[in-house]
């Protein structure tokens, strides 16, 4: 199956590209949460991100969740809960209670959540540069929650939880090797959105005009759809911590954006907040190891080129695609090298 072809942008660039396209997403939320209760929005944005993907997957060859195979089967199952449907809801219900600027911010909490997950539970390793980032992060959720007073401490646990279940399917997502970033977002999509959206209409009657509604759709079409692809294609390259705590750059844009569409100031708090997590993102993009490993053999999908040392086998019609990103079904027979290297979907030791 193909993507688009990306070709000037790398994982980090995707990275960027995908945090950029999420950042609107809170400003705009608490704008539409005057129209609509959280399960209703969260629906709609979710059903927007499978709009947005649907072009991509929706043609010969789509597998269904359950035809994955058990681990990458199980992992979609736990991302579409955790992050499609409770991480949403926790935001969203946040929201209500504090700036969208304060919320932005704390959602850079994900990275620290994601960063924890990966080295305890998913085999990813992290050096001490790694690890000074995590707890700046920490540090900077912190002084936003001082910011915000009691209603903000409120806030900021809903936000917390949503950080916390957006950091498991994080890791969940960039170990799933039998469907490409496009189908996870369409199924996540889908399915969260179907589900959260009959929630809220079990609790209430549907409350948005057709404008909102569309407005809904196109927010979750771009922050939430052609984000999570853009976000899983380089977290696959890049590892979970890693390419979350660049993506936690989307913090800076809905802090950005809540300052010029919604008013809010930015505090001096904040603007050390910021501080912060720039220094915890440099940090983070320049903590890699190297050591001899050995690759196992191995058949998966994924997004690759075959000038990185690990893709070396030839297409059906005899080529090698040297140089030029691509994805379909391949194979990797046993290897043992050494180089600089990530936690990435190849190295996960």
């Amino acid at each position: 199956m193909k993507t688009p072809q990306l070709k000037t942008l790398g994982p980090i660039g995707l990275a960027f590209l995908a945090a950029a396209l999420f950042g609107v997403a809170t400003p705009a939320s608490k704008v539409l949460l005057d129209n609509f209760p959280p399960f209703q929005l969260g629906g709609i944005l979710y059903l927007g991100a499978a709009l947005a993907v649907s072009p991509l997957v929706l043609r010969p060859g789509l597998k269904a969740p359950w035809h994955l195979g058990r681990k990458s089967g199980l992992c979609l199952l736990g991302s579409l809960t955790f992050g499609g449907i409770l991480a949403p809801i926790f935001m969203l219900f946040g929201l209500q209670y504090a700036s969208g600027g304060s919320v932005s911010m704390w959602l850079g909490l994900e990275g620290s959540a994601t960063a924890l997950f990966a080295f305890f539970f998913f085999r990813e390793h992290l050096g001490w540069k790694a690890w000074v980032g995590i707890v700046l992060a920490l540090i900077s959720s912190i002084i936003l929650g001082w910011a915000e007073g009691a209603s903000g401490f409120h806030a900021a646990v809903l936000v917390l939880l949503a950080c916390v279940c957006w950091g498991l399917d994080n890791n969940l997502s960039s170990i799933i090797d039998a469907a490409t970033p496009a189908q996870v977002t369409f199924w996540k999509g889908l399915t969260a959105g179907a589900i959260n959206l009959a929630i809220g209409l079990n609790l209430a009657p549907f409350a948005g005009s057709i404008e909102t509604t569309a407005a809904g759709i196109a927010i979750g079409a771009c922050a939430y759809g052609l984000s999570l692809v853009f976000y899983l294609i380089a977290e696959q390259q890049l590892g979970a911590a890693r390419g979350q705590m660049i993506f936690a750059s989307s913090t800076f844009v809905g802090l950005a954006l809540s300052a010029l569409l919604l008013h809010e100031g930015i505090s001096p708090l904040q603007w050390a907040a910021l501080a912060l997590f720039v220094v915890a993102l440099w940090l983070i993009l320049h903590d890699k190891h190297e050591h001899e490993h050995e690759h196992e053999p191995m058949e998966h999908i994924h997004r690759h080129r075959h000038d990185d040392g690990h893709h070396d086998h030839e297409h059906a019609d005899g080529t090698t695609g040297e140089g030029i990103e691509h994805e379909h079904w391949h194979r990797h027979e046993a290897k043992t090298h050494s180089h600089p290297h990530v936690s990435d979907l190849h190295h996960r030791h």
